[in-house]
């Protein structure tokens, strides 16, 4: 389905990013494991992913720093040649009430969730419309989409994600290319690992399909709009949720 296609996830060395990386690998995407933290959990990734007979590398890189940015999308083009597939999933939380939330920890959200994003972006944007063609997937939240109490810096910057992603949408299709968000719910993941049993039944049943989501359901999502048989779908915010958010 996607081989060929060369594919950069951001934040890919865990959670959502590792599962995303593993599947577009497995349908044949050469895959860029972009990291920022963990040089051996990214490793541990692209192990994953050669021995299953796939293809992968890591890069590191802070997607928030501008420059760091510009140098990596210069140098995944000038290796591969291209880009094909684009999927900004890095992103970061810094949980507190508003009242109590501290101008650093609303800065280093937004700057990691929403900058992070416009910098990917802005840094492909002209080697994809060169090519005519390419896909941009964006990982936002259905907190982006409905709020949550706690989550300030986290909702504004996947809410901004919504609106990076039907601006250019408008800006880049008429060139062949394809932008797309995916809102995931309450997923499994390292995070939620951590919670108390109780807790997490308490979330089930606030959702229609009374379970949690599993990282596989949204990277499933992710390789489908990079794939060709989402070729007519783009500026669409689709939420991987269970129907919590009905």
């Amino acid at each position: 389905m996607l081989t060929g296609k060369i594919a950069l996830v951001t934040g890919a060395s865990r959670g959502i990013g590792k599962c995303t990386a593993v599947t577009l690998a497995s349908y044949g995407a050469t895959v860029i494991v972009n990291y920022n933290g963990s040089k051996e959990k990214a490793e541990e990734v692209v192990s994953e992913i050669t021995a299953n007979g796939g293809k992968a590398v890591t890069y590191c890189c802070n997607v928030s720093d501008y420059e760091a940015v510009e140098n990596m999308m210069k140098d995944i083009v000038k290796e591969y040649g291209s880009l094909d597939i684009l999927v900004n999933n890095a992103g970061i939380t810094k949980d507190g009430l508003l009242m109590k939330m501290s101008e650093t920890d609303y800065d280093a959200v937004l700057d990691t969730n929403l900058k992070g994003t416009f910098n990917c972006i802005k840094h492909i944007s002209r080697q994809m419309l060169k090519q005519k063609s390419g896909r941009i997937i964006n990982l936002s939240s259905v907190v982006g989409v409905y709020g949550n109490a706690g989550q300030v810096n986290y909702s504004a910057s996947k809410a901004g994600v919504i609106g990076i992603t039907k601006s250019v949408a408008k800006e880049l299709g008429s060139r062949g290319i394809t932008v797309n968000a995916v809102a995931p719910g309450f997923i499994v993941t390292e995070m939620t690992d951590a919670m108390p049993e109780d807790a997490k039944k308490q979330v089930a049943e606030h959702i229609a399909m009374k379970r949690l989501g599993d990282v596989k359901d949204v990277a499933e999502m992710v390789a489908f709009l990079a794939s060709d048989k989402a070729a007519y779908v783009t500026g669409q915010v689709i939420c991987v949720d269970g129907g919590m958010s009905m």
